[in-house]
């Protein structure tokens, strides 16, 4: 295997994201042979270099994996927790180390995809990909014509961001209790952006639910509940961001 800058490969061991692991390298959490490398564009050999991250050694894996998992609520996507907190790497017992591609806040629930791949984290991660990611949403109120509208062209969150365009559509109105369903696909990763975009319109989130990234989604899964993806799901997720809307959204 050729010399590579640090960062790819620590995405393609599975630590997190090209650009995480360059926060991890300019934060002196990663070694070299025994020292710390804190600085960005160092390459280093795999065959020759010893490379840990936290004290263990960090290895490519030669063997992807690639995982769909219906994420139950009350559990983080870190894949380090330091509260005691249950995580969405304790319901997937492998040997393997697989990290989640994004996150699903602790009371989201829904389609997450953890893997080994840091390319392919990379890719479903980066902004310019533009992944599509569908969220069911129960709010309390009656959800407008207008409010969708003002959904759908781009809503101000974190106080002057404006969202970008997303799909949005009324799934059902229960005008008794005063409660709303409606369906979001966005193809941004704002922390906690659909739940702020509700807020947004004065619509407080009472349940929020992932079916959807692309069109990969969970509706066979019972929440908890994982399975492999297919060699041909993992080539479209592959894809480049136009393949990846043109296959997606035919």
């Amino acid at each position: 295997m050729e010399e590579m800058r640090l960062q790819k490969y620590l995405a393609l061991a599975g630590v997190a994201s090209r650009r995480k692991c360059e926060e991890l390298i300019l934060d002196g959490k990663i070694e070299v042979n025994g020292k710390i490398e804190n600085v960005l564009g160092t390459k280093v050999n795999p065959e020759t270099d010893e490379i840990k991250y936290n004290g263990k050694i960090v290895k490519i894996e030669e063997e992807k994996v690639y995982i769909l998992l219906n994420k139950p609520i009350g559990y983080v996507t870190t894949a380090k927790e330091q509260f005691g907190r249950d995580k969405v790497l304790d319901l997937i017992k492998i040997d393997k180390r697989i990290v989640p591609v994004g996150r699903l806040d602790m009371y989201t629930s829904g389609a997450l995809i953890l893997t080994n791949d840091g390319d392919l984290v990379n890719k479903l991660t980066h902004p310019k990909n533009e992944v599509d990611k569908t969220y069911n949403v129960t709010v309390k109120g009656i959800v407008t014509k207008e409010d969708v509208e003002n959904l759908s062209r781009g809503v101000t969150i974190d106080n002057d961001y404006i969202t970008k365009p997303a799909k949005v559509k009324i799934l059902k109105i229960d005008e008794s209790k005063k409660i709303s369903r409606i369906q979001i696909t966005i193809h941004e990763g704002k922390n906690r952006q659909v739940r702020k975009m509700c807020e947004a319109i004065d619509k407080k989130v009472l349940a929020l639910h992932r079916s959807k990234i692309g069109t990969l989604d969970v509706k066979d899964l019972k929440i908890g509940e994982w399975r492999y993806l297919t060699q041909k799901e993992v080539q479209i997720l592959s894809s480049t961001k136009n393949e990846l809307r043109c296959k997606y959204f035919k």
